[in-house]
């Protein structure tokens, strides 16, 4: 990621480019890449609320074929919240034009401190 910010209204932006390691296509994105681009963004909004979380849900749809070391940006903006879980949506677009690559939508849930000890605890007794 290049930029990310938060905005006065809660929308969060970010800016990056698709690496050519990422190459999927002929300069085009792996769509592993793209999922895992929208998976960041959009979890990152309740990180830029002061908030940790983990994600639950991710539904991507793929719109266009992202090219690569082209200028993107995703928004992201919660579309709601019910307890621990926040419902956020997001959208991938060129730039500088605008055209719609991706969007997404999934669930976050708000974890506290110890989340990743527990699972540590878990794996070990797998």
């Amino acid at each position: 990621m290049d930029k990310e910010r938060l905005g006065a209204d809660g929308v969060a932006w970010f800016e990056l480019a698709c690496p050519r390691s990422q190459e999927g296509g002929p300069n085009v994105a792996h769509g592993g890449w793209t999922a895992a681009v929208m998976d960041e963004c959009l979890g990152h909004l309740p990180l830029l609320n002061r908030v940790l979380s983990v994600t639950a849900e991710l539904t991507v749809s793929f719109v266009k074929p992202v090219p690569v070391e082209r200028p993107i940006q995703v928004r992201a903006w919660v579309e709601r919240r019910e307890g621990s879980r926040w419902y956020i949506a997001g959208e991938m677009t060129l730039l500088p034009g605008g055209a719609v690559l991706a969007r997404a939508s999934g669930v976050w849930v708000t974890r506290d401190p110890g989340h990743f000890a527990r699972h540590e605890a878990w794996l070990a007794d797998q």
